[in-house]
This record gives C-alpha cells, sequence and structure tokens, in this order.
C-alpha cells in the first residue's frame, strides 16, 4: 500500500476528517480562511495550541492529525496569521482530482474480467465419451477415435 493512501485513509477516519473531506471537495486552488471558519466545519473548537504557535499550522510530514487533514488532502497551509487568526490553504499541485471519489478496495470479480460464454447448443448427433479423449494413463489424446489431434 503506498504511503500516500495510507495518509488519506487515516485522514478520513480521524478527528479532522471534516476538514479533510471539505478541502477534497473544494475546487478553487486556495482557501482564505479564519481560525472560526476551520472551527464551523469542525464542529469543535481549536486547541489553543492553534492560537499561540505557528508550528501547529506546519505542513511537517510529522505533524498531528489537524496536519494529516489537510496534507491527505492535497493542501499546505501559508500565510498565517495568529494574531487575525487566518490563513490560506493552498491546493498542492499533484493533489487528487477534486472530483474523485476516495479510493475503496472492489472485491475481485472473476465475472467482469472473463464474462461468461454460452457457445450454444452442441452440435446434433454429437457425443464423445471419456474413452475417446484420454488413454489408459489419463493422457489426452486428442480427441475421438480416428482424430490424430494433429491437425491432420
Amino acid at each position: 500500500m503506498d504511503r500516500q493512501r495510507l495518509v488519506r485513509e487515516a485522514a478520513a477516519r480521524g478527528k479532522y476528517a471534516s476538514l479533510y473531506r471539505f478541502l477534497r471537495a473544494r475546487a478553487a486552488p486556495t482557501w482564505r480562511a479564519t481560525f472560526a471558519d476551520v472551527e464551523a466545519i469542525l464542529g469543535f473548537r481549536l486547541p489553543d495550541s492553534a492560537r499561540r504557535h505557528r508550528p501547529w499550522w506546519s505542513n511537517r510530514r510529522k505533524g498531528g492529525g489537524h496536519a494529516l487533514a489537510w496534507r491527505g488532502a492535497g493542501w499546505r497551509t501559508r500565510a498565517v496569521d495568529l494574531d487575525g487568526e487566518t490563513l490560506v490553504f493552498e491546493r498542492l499541485p499533484d493533489a487528487p482530482d477534486p472530483g474523485a471519489a476516495p479510493h475503496r478496495h472492489r472485491r475481485f470479480s472473476t465475472a467482469e474480467i472473463l464474462p461468461p460464454h454460452d457457445p450454444g447448443p452442441w452440435p446434433e448427433g454429437f457425443a464423445v465419451s471419456r474413452e475417446q479423449i484420454y488413454d489408459e494413463t489419463g493422457r489426452l489424446t486428442g480427441g475421438a477415435k480416428g482424430d490424430t489431434g494433429d491437425g491432420r
């Protein structure tokens, strides 16, 4: 399983999943937001550390679940203003398509890959026995008596 898919799956299940879903669905390449906007999407108040410490908004890979939400959705933060409580979310160039559904595992189906084929009924009068197809050791002989199996 690739790392980016693991990140997306974790972000979709975490505490900040509503922010992840919002950003995934957003078509615009940037979103200028207030902390209150983010809180409205989350449905809870941001921790005090988000208002006091700029690193809370960092785009580092080892950030917490909150950073996982925007990174997993294919976004990064910039222009964080702690005094004004605003920031800009910016879509990454290689971000997933906002219209694409999250990846889900599908069950394998041989019927989709190799659909059943009905060749129709056997020709009238056709009859063959096991003894006509296999020799006494169980090896395939090539067909009914008189058929050499070599195309002649």
